[in-house]
């Protein structure tokens, strides 16, 4: 079948939307537009609720096509459909099956199933258990554009922050082998990927269910070793849980990106407890100083929580002044959103919508003045980027786009590369040296430097 495959939300799922092109492909399915496609699959997000709008969003859209007979099958995958999936059968009677998160290695045979029923009102539901073992195919789909691509080194998580459903629908923590992922990232490494970024909902656990400790270190040390990979970035590291064995292998692997996320969701102490956080605001001021002194060099990103219930404007200044003091190179900051089935959506104590919007504004507007800063201290610096593509301008510049070493894709920065000979071209992918000419809020500006590869 021509199949439109649309995957939302978070580089996790993005993984498991590989995972089942690949086992789709298998069975001699290939991939086309919605407007060519007889089959739609929307990969579903609901961590908060703007995700649960936008995937709802889709699955309406393309149930009008099924409607309108310009589909056969419709079908709803990942996190929604495990959550919501007799609501999603109940008020969309146009889909006919939905995948929880552990069931994808049964997608195609799903949609086998799907386009033959004979009952054309009888939604399939195959959800399998919350926390059974991870599906590893190894054939996936690279979604990426080829030259980075995500390793997904765990799933679940065991934290049970008192906002975060994760734990009820993905299950609790559950590592993948080492030796799985070996072969899956010498795959990519042979498939032309040169940027790995290894993801889960908490990275620095990686192994402690497996091996009883943490093998991160290790992890990281083996995927240095394969051929192929010019940079090695982590996201998602809990700040409690980053050793000094991790800080060191990050600082003495050249491979390795001088690049941290961790989350800390507040600077305010009695509202990192009412999250059920394990690290107080000392903690985190810290580790940040710890990081920064072993790893020179190193780019912090962090994401935080406005208007979690309860949060006054004490907790607010709070949050701001450690986020003035610390100033993280990247930052993003999420409205709270009332989760069902979380303990923090029962507390009585919830903060207005609008003053939640009014507070994350006010932190962006800080966290701009800092990165227009941090951009500024580059400027005249010669940095290591990867190009992305040329762009298309509607003058007469030739400007290609790419990402420094400090900007992970999706969510960081760019750097605009200017003045290269129009009659070159760029290779995606490629690594080269650039020579930062300018900086603005979040992107930069540079020309490349001496006109050379990086080695």
């Amino acid at each position: 079948m021509k199949i439109c495959f649309l995957s939302l939300g978070c580089d996790k799922n993005r993984v498991d939307a590989g995972e089942m092109m690949g086992l789709l492909l298998e069975r001699g399915h290939v991939f086309t537009d919605e407007e060519q496609a007889e089959a739609v699959i929307v990969n579903t997000c609901c961590f908060i609720d703007e995700a649960k709008e936008e995937s709802i969003g889709e699955i309406l859209r393309f149930a009008e096509r099924k409607k309108a007979g310009l589909l056969r099958s419709l079908i709803v995958t990942g996190c929604l459909a495990q959550r919501y999936r007799e609501e999603i059968i109940k008020e969309i009677p146009e889909v006919d099956a939905v995948v929880g998160v552990t069931a994808i290695d049964r997608i195609a045979e799903v949609l086998d199933q799907a386009v033959r029923k004979e009952n054309k009102k009888k939604a399939q539901v195959v959800i399998g258990e919350t926390d059974a073992p991870l599906f590893v195919g190894g054939h996936r789909v690279l979604t990426t554009g080829g030259h980075y691509d995500f390793l997904k080194i765990a799933e679940g998580c065991d934290k049970h922050c008192t906002y975060c459903i994760i734990p009820k629908i993905r299950g609790k923590y559950r590592s993948v082998p080492m030796e799985t992922l070996l072969i899956e990232a010498q795959s990519l490494a042979d498939a032309g990927v040169t940027e790995l970024i290894l993801v889960a909902q908490e990275c620095t656990l990686y192994g402690t269910d497996l091996y009883g400790e943490k093998r991160l270190p290790a992890l990281l040390r083996a995927l240095c070793a394969i051929d192929g990979f010019h940079w090695i970035r982590l996201l998602y590291c809990y700040p409690e849980e980053i050793t000094d064995e991790l800080i060191e292998v990050i600082a003495s692997e050249e491979k390795i990106c001088k690049y941290l996320d961790i989350p800390i969701q507040s600077g305010s102490d009695r509202i990192l407890r009412r999250m059920g956080r394990r690290i107080d605001r000392t903690g985190i001021i810290a580790l940040v100083h710890k990081l920064r002194e072993r790893i020179p060099g190193l780019c912090l990103r962090t994401t935080l929580i406005a208007g979690f219930p309860g949060e006054t404007a004490a907790d607010q200044r709070d949050t701001m002044a450690l986020v003035k003091e610390l100033s993280f190179d990247h930052l993003g900051v999420f409205v709270y959103s009332q989760e069902e089935g979380t303990p923090a959506a029962g507390f009585t104590d919830q903060v207005p919508e609008r003053v939640k919007k009014t507070r994350r504004t006010r932190l962006m507007k800080a966290q701009q003045a800092i990165a227009r800063e941090r951009g500024e201290k580059l400027v005249g610096r010669v940095v290591e980027a990867v190009i992305e593509g040329r762009m298309i301008a509607g003058d007469d510049r030739n400007i290609w786009l790419a990402r420094t070493v400090f900007d992970a894709p999706d969510v960081d920065g760019y750097l605009f590369i200017e003045g290269v000979d129009p009659e070159r071209e760029l290779l995606s992918g490629s690594f080269v040296r650039a020579l930062i000419t300018g900086a603005g809020d979040y992107d930069l500006t540079g020309v490349l430097y001496e006109d050379e590869s990086a080695e």
